[in-house]
């Protein structure tokens, strides 16, 4: 992994601690993500009775998870504990969507990351991670994780962010210095290899993009430190940048303004798979390339 896609979680994590107060106010995109792979599961005739929301965040998709499976039980999992907080915060003062599924009975939540899942093998029937593996450093673990937890023929659905996200303002800090500004991602293409080493049955990836605008380069990045996503790869800066450096950066950004407003573009990034049976699991060489083991048999 190199150091440019490699995640300090400690800062992860404080990043995301320290943005739960203000988390919902700016989550403009998370919540269209969200609402997004909701809509995907009308095609999946599917009820499980175990569902876990890794990187749950504040609970805006363990809602609408409650709402799609009202007898299913649902557990949060979150690297900041407070986001969850908030969660049941909103849970039990009833807020919103919310408020429709509220019961007198506290939510399931997990403290943890989604690369070491404190969760028993074959323990749930569905996976749902939106917006979250983006945050880790290697897909193969999350994944060998997921399927490790997941129940025969459990379903795992998520989101996650593709190498084209925020070029602008990665393009904008270009040139201003050799650290790294904006957090790197890893290629869908990339992601569906992963899930097949991972052992996972008809892997289905797409991808599409969805432009927000602001009248400010500013903005852009008030927004990211709102919902706590700093830049978090080992390379980026430690120190503030300079007045001069900074107006660079905006004055790249500005040609970018089109009719009046500045294009933060995100690739998203959708999939989902299936368990499948271990029968079928394929064996890997380090290079990627698969191995096919032939047994000799013993003569008679």
């Amino acid at each position: 992994m190199t150091e440019a896609f490699y995640t300090d979680k400690a800062r992860v994590r404080a990043s995301f601690e320290k943005a739960a107060a203000s988390y919902d106010s700016a989550a403009v995109l998370q919540r269209e993500v969200s609402d997004r792979m909701s809509e995907r599961l009308d095609y999946i005739k599917f009820q499980p009775q175990v569902v876990l929301d890794a990187g749950a965040g504040t609970g805006y998709g363990s809602a609408q998870l409650r709402a799609r499976y009202p007898d299913a039980r649902v557990v949060e999992l979150d690297l900041a504990q407070a986001m969850l907080q908030a969660s049941r915060a909103k849970q039990q003062s009833g807020d919103g969507l919310l408020k429709k599924l509220f019961r007198p009975s506290l939510p399931w939540q997990v403290v943890a990351d989604v690369e070491r899942l404190p969760l028993a093998d074959a323990s749930v029937d569905m996976i749902w991670s939106s917006l979250t593996i983006q945050w880790v450093n290697v897909p193969d673990s999350v994944f060998a994780e997921f399927r490790r937890v997941l129940k025969p023929e459990g379903m795992l659905m998520f989101s996650t962010l593709g190498p084209d996200t925020l070029h602008e303002l990665r393009g904008a800090f270009a040139g201003v210095d050799r650290a790294t500004h904006v957090n790197q991602f890893i290629d869908m293409h990339d992601l569906g290899d992963a899930l097949m080493r991972a052992g996972f049955a008809e892997p289905v990836m797409d991808m599409e993009k969805i432009v927000l605008t602001y009248g400010r380069a500013r903005e852009v990045m008030a927004d990211l430190k709102a919902i706590g996503a700093h830049n978090a790869t080992s390379g980026r800066g430690r120190g503030l940048m300079g007045k001069h450096a900074w107006q660079r950066v905006e004055a790249a950004y500005e040609d970018l303004r089109r009719d009046g407003k500045l294009p933060a573009t995100y690739e998203v990034v959708y999939g989902h798979a299936w368990k499948g049976s271990d029968k079928k699991l394929a064996k890997f060489s380090d290079d990627g390339r698969q191995v096919i083991e032939f047994v000799k048999k013993r003569p008679e």
